[in-house]
Formats: structure tokens, sequence, C-alpha cells
């Protein structure tokens, strides 16, 4: 168990909405399925660093699996509305790691991307270290952590620009929209550079 891990478990298990949305994702039998980035971050930062965790004001949630035989984005479009027939209220928004290299290009742009291995892989190349972070609920009831840098940017607060796959510009633009301390005002911003 690496360092924090008790931590954001019982951060997860104690929010039902995020128990009740990784039930649904491991229930779906989307290959290699979890949630991650943007939904956790704003459970964990929202508990410790603002006001509490209000699910009402997650912009998507991340689900990520893994499917080399399924690559092209009507695959993503249905593993989202499978999701969403399953439970309707959550923003959902599901990516196969597998198939970005045939996408992130046109859509970030840049050079193509080599394809990815592993969804701990894809993971990794997320665009902040506090966000590189992924969790789901086995078939026994308990959580996996996937977190290739640990959990220490996630657990304290901070956001650092993960320089894997995103530039300084792009993590300066992200950083200006999303606004970390407004929203939760006990977060430390390293600005990237």
């Amino acid at each position: 168990m690496m360092p924090g891990e008790e931590d954001l478990r019982e951060l997860v298990i104690g929010s039902r909405w995020l128990t009740r949305a990784l039930g649904v994702v491991r229930d779906s039998g989307l290959p290699d399925a979890w949630i991650g980035a943007g939904a956790l971050r704003d459970l964990v930062w929202g508990e410790r660093y603002g006001d509490g965790f209000d699910p009402t004001t997650v912009r998507d949630v991340d689900v990520v699996f893994f499917d080399p035989t399924r690559l092209t984005r009507d695959d993503d479009q249905e593993a989202t509305a499978l999701l969403a027939r399953a439970w309707p209220q959550p923003p959902w928004e599901a990516r196969n790691q597998a198939a970005v290299h045939t996408w992130y290009a046109a859509k970030f742009g840049g050079d193509p991307i080599s394809p990815y291995r592993s969804v701990a892989e894809a993971i990794a190349t997320w665009p902040e270290y506090a966000t590189a972070v992924a969790v789901r609920l086995d078939s026994a009831d308990r959580l996996e952590v996937c977190a290739p840098y640990g959990l220490t940017d996630l657990l304290g607060g901070i956001w650092r620009h993960n320089p894997a796959r995103v530039d300084v510009a792009a993590s300066r633009q992200r950083l200006a929209r999303l606004r970390p301390t407004r929203r939760w005002p006990g977060v430390t911003v390293i600005e990237p550079g």
C-alpha cells in the first residue's frame, strides 16, 4: 500500500455518490475500467481544502478503460451511453485509453503519440500529478488505486504540472481556466515552467 492510500480510501468510501459511480463502472463490463482525474480530485479537495464535496459541481466523470479491439470514437460514445443507461445522473465521459493515439494529435495538436500499453501508462500522462490518479472497485468491493506518481499532490492539495504529455503553455491555460485556489482555497499552486 502506498503512502496516503488509506486516507484516500476513507474519502472515497465515505462518498455514497462516488461509491455508487464506482459500482456502475465495475458492473458495466468495460475492460480494466477506472474513475479518475477531476471527479476524484473534486472529492478530495472539496473535503480537505474547500467547502465539502458537491457531486452537482462535477463537470465530468472520467472513466478510463482499456480495450485494444475497439479503437473508434464511436466506441467511446457507446461506453458513455452504457454508463448513462445504468445511472443517468453523472456526466459520464468514457475513453478507451487503447485508442487515444488515434485522435490525440487531431484534438490537441502536436505530433502523433504512441499507443498506450495500459491504463496506468495513460494515467501517468494526465495534466497534473494530483489528477494522475484513478480508483476502481474490485468484485469484492475493495478499492484499488492507480497512482503512478503517488498520492502526495492529490492528498496534499498541490496543483503541479505533469510534463509527461502537456506542455507549459497548455498547463497555464488549464490553470487560468480552472482557477483551483478559488474553488479550493487551501490548495497550493506550483506555477508551471
